[in-house]
């Protein structure tokens, strides 16, 4: 369980003066923050909000997959945004979120996060975590946008069988995180990318660092899953953020769907 009182001082003296503080809505059990988070949109809930919870018990990624979100283990976090940018820059919000949560990993673990375009947050080649993103738009503004992360960061088993190994920041780092200064050093690095963002700047800074940050956005061999099922070689990233994939029948712009290794 999340020690409450410690998420409090957490609150007063890491995240005063950001957009989250007083906005903290927990839950020790829920079916999934994100439908929380959403449910908030809908009935008015502020920018900043933020909804988490020591267990889900219908969570999901991106595509209606499941995630496991075992008790007291991992960190289950929704963000409700009101960004002020226009519609074509959401997909920029799933890979500002995994920049923010890489940037939180390394700050809670001291671990390198390998960000795998869309929404996966790797080490090495297993999964700790995702991101999921729904939103809503209205003619030229964006009414709200979801942000969702799951992290793996106590468990010391996991599910076998998946399609990407799985693994937890406590395995990879030898010792026990703190999901409080996980989640803290999570809030502020997302408003600081999320900020950027609505600032709407030229996109060319952020996409460099997310270029930076994945070993997979450039010169990988890769498989397309989805709608748009291909198979070649990534070639960066366009304006909007969509992957870019060299097939030998031209370069294909992916706009959805997942990648893996062949």
């Amino acid at each position: 369980m999340f020690e409450l009182a410690t998420l409090e001082n957490s609150v007063e003296t890491g995240l005063a003066g950001t957009v989250f503080a007083d906005k903290l809505h927990y839950a020790a059990v829920t079916g999934s923050t994100n439908s929380d988070a959403l449910a908030g949109a809908r009935s008015g809930a502020p920018h900043g909000s933020v909804y988490f919870a020591d267990e889900q018990n219908a969570g999901r990624g991106r595509g209606d997959h499941g995630w496991h979100s075992a008790g007291g283990e991992g960190l289950y976090v929704s963000v409700l945004l009101r960004p002020k940018i226009s519609p074509s820059r959401l997909p920029l919000i799933p890979l500002a979120a995994g920049l923010a949560a890489a940037e939180a990993i390394n700050a809670a673990a001291a671990l390198t996060v390998d960000l795998r375009w869309p929404n996966d947050l790797l080490i090495g080649p297993r999964k700790t975590g995702g991101v999921l993103v729904e939103a809503h738009s209205e003619g030229s503004s964006v009414s709200y946008a979801v942000v969702g992360i799951g992290i793996n960061v106590h468990q010391q088993s996991l599910p076998p069988g998946m399609s990407t190994p799985a693994t937890s920041l406590d395995l990879e780092a030898g010792r026990r995180i703190s999901r409080q200064s996980l989640l803290v050093a999570l809030l502020k690095s997302l408003e600081r990318e999320t900020l950027e963002l609505a600032e709407n700047r030229a996109p060319g800074a952020i996409l460099a660092r997310i270029e930076q940050a994945s070993t997979w956005i450039r010169g990988r061999r890769v498989e397309v899953h989805g709608p748009q099922a291909c198979d070649g070689v990534t070639e960066g990233l366009d304006e909007y953020g969509f992957l870019l994939v060299r097939t030998r029948s031209g370069v294909v712009t992916v706009q959805t769907g997942g990648i893996r290794e062949p």
